[in-house]
């Protein structure tokens, strides 16, 4: 079936129900998934409850209730039959109302987001097409191009006036000393969580601000994160956030410090929750930048850190890989409730499939795994925490 003919079938069962049940995945391609078909299931005056989560398991989902998951549920195999999903990542689960790129041929990785994927259902719902703006979050918080359907978006809501491209400085944050003091997407080692270089680097002139900040963390910063500073930015006319990389940054903060609610907000376009959302976010990048700079590294290769913090797991995880020169893929892990969390990511010039990896190793130390084949995770319980490194170390280094 072709993305679009799902896209249409799923469309049509969500206008079928008179409830649905929406679970969003808890950071900002989830929120912005569930967001989107929120608002479409609401023109339609059709009634929903929105729940942001972490994981979502079969045995959490009702029979014979119409719900929707939203950028998970496609690695679940035993969800009911009649479960709705819009998703982007490898898929095992195989009922009729499943839309996912991946289906289709389309690179969910680098080519299509959930919230993507959302848009296009959206637009089989009706005219939706001022969610367009939404949609970026998935594309930025997911780390993907702007290539195949997603260049389509991003072009039809540039053509349709809810999106305009602009060029500068890509760090998001309220003023400039902020934007550096809390740099993550890329982390600026010397500088991000240093509020006095922050200051005395912002201070300068903004002709040569790109410059300073380069010479500054050149000595350790990869390639990818100095490219990463400056170029397309999106002013997103219709949403409270206008620049797309401060509201996606809020997003996925507030998603992964437990505020699912409150990014929801942002999304459904309530004005009265951004200052808090400014806050939290503040905080959690904060907190993410401590975890970077205490992470205790455990093997060189594949590159293990151990940090302490398990809300902050993915964003450490993603500027030691990306933001930092690695030659072997990242994994982080940080206990949480008997548990160990998990996240794994390639660095450039990496190439692991680390979905499958993830997921076969988890599972043989009774845990569960998966994601994307360069952006992925696991959840074991804490005590296998050895049998679930010696199997990465084991794995990687064959």
């Amino acid at each position: 079936m072709s993305l679009d003919a799902a896209a249409g079938l799923v469309a049509r069962r969500l206008l079928d129900a008179e409830f649905v049940e929406v679970y969003g995945h808890h950071d900002a391609d989830g929120i912005a998934a569930a967001s989107i078909l929120c608002q479409a299931l609401a023109r339609e005056d059709i009634r929903f409850r929105l729940r942001i989560r972490a994981r979502i398991a079969a045995d959490e989902i009702s029979d014979g209730e119409t719900v929707l998951l939203c950028d998970f549920g496609s690695s679940v195999a035993d969800l009911p039959a009649e479960a709705v999903v819009v998703d982007h990542h490898v898929p095992s689960f195989r009922g009729t109302y499943h839309v996912n790129p991946r289906l289709a041929g389309i690179d969910g990785d680098r080519e299509l987001s959930a919230s993507g994927t959302a848009f296009l259902v959206a637009g089989h719902m009706a005219d939706n097409r001022d969610l367009a703006g939404l949609a970026l979050l998935g594309i930025l918080g997911d780390g993907q191009e702007f290539a195949g359907k997603n260049y389509e978006i991003l072009s039809d809501g540039i053509a349709n006036g809810f999106i305009e491209p602009r060029r500068g400085l890509r760090l998001a944050g309220r003023d400039r000393t902020e934007q550096l003091a809390c740099a993550l997407s890329p982390y600026l080692e010397g500088i991000s969580g240093n509020e006095e270089a922050a200051e005395e680097i912002g201070s300068g002139d903004d002709d040569t601000l790109i410059s300073r900040i380069i010479l500054a963390i050149a000595p350790a910063a990869s390639a990818q994160a100095m490219c990463a500073l400056y170029g397309d930015r999106y002013e997103l006319e219709r949403e409270v956030v206008h620049d797309a990389h401060n509201l996606c940054a809020l997003v996925d903060a507030c998603g992964q410090a437990g505020y699912g609610g409150l990014a929801a907000s942002l999304c459904f376009r309530a004005p009265g929750g951004v200052e808090e959302a400014w806050e939290i976010a503040r905080t959690h990048r904060i907190q993410t930048i401590s975890a970077i700079a205490g992470a205790a590294q455990l093997a060189e290769y594949p590159a293990i850190y151990a940090i302490d913090n398990p809300a902050v797991v993915r964003g450490a995880a993603d500027a030691l890989a990306h933001d930092r020169i690695q030659t072997a893929p990242v994994v982080v892990m940080a206990p949480r409730d008997g548990t160990i969390t998990v996240s794994a990511r390639c660095p450039p010039g990496v190439d692991i499939d680390l979905e499958s990896l993830m997921r076969r190793i988890a599972g043989e130390c009774g845990g569960s795994g998966g994601g994307h084949r360069r952006r992925a995770g696991a959840v074991i319980d804490a005590d296998r925490a050895d049998c679930f490194k010696a199997g990465l170390l084991e794995a990687i280094a064959a």
